[in-house]
């Protein structure tokens, strides 16, 4: 069907398309981007965080390392495994090394950033959580709490970017 035919037959013209465009993006609605597929993205970020940055802290601490080596590796581990996981999936799904990478660059950097920036920060202000050890209440409620909050946070981000066809939208787009 020729564009014209198209238009004049369903009795609209280009504008009724630029008009729902636009109040789609002001009204910051994005078409695709529910909750739910936020959440499942963030979920999937927020377990590679998890597994990278326990370890992470539970290898600083077994060297006797400091806070902040500690938390370095800690969130450099966080990195790897959330995109570590993601690129799995993605050569699973049959995409070459090359492009799996991009695509997991592309769906994971923003959340996993954002994440580990709140989860960190929360850690920082509880008092004392950055001296606990493994064996104490006080690190794992201000890591499991810093990491709720972290979810709460990255969702809506994720739910922004998804809608603008960026972060895991890159990922859903090879499936």
């Amino acid at each position: 069907m020729d564009h014209a035919a198209h238009h004049a037959g369903a009795g609209h013209d280009h504008a009724d398309h630029v008009e729902h465009s636009d109040r789609a993006d002001r009204g910051g609605h994005a078409p695709g981007a529910s909750w739910a597929t936020a959440a499942k993205a963030t979920l999937h970020c927020l377990t590679g965080c998890v597994v990278g940055e326990i370890l992470g802290m539970a290898i600083g601490t077994a060297l006797l390392w400091g806070n902040v080596p500690t938390m370095v590796l800690a969130i450099v581990l966080a990195f790897v495994f959330g995109y570590s996981f993601t690129l799995f999936a993605m050569r699973r799904a049959g995409l070459n090394l090359k492009t799996a990478s991009k695509a997991a660059l592309a769906a994971d950097t923003v959340s996993i950033a954002v994440m580990e920036l709140v989860d960190n920060g929360i850690i920082a202000l509880v008092p004392g959580a950055m001296d606990a050890h493994l064996s104490e209440g006080l690190f794992w409620s201000s890591l499991l709490g810093g990491f709720v909050v972290a979810f709460l946070v990255t969702t809506p981000v994720n739910k922004w970017m998804i809608g603008r066809g960026k972060g895991h939208a890159v990922v859903h787009a090879h499936h």
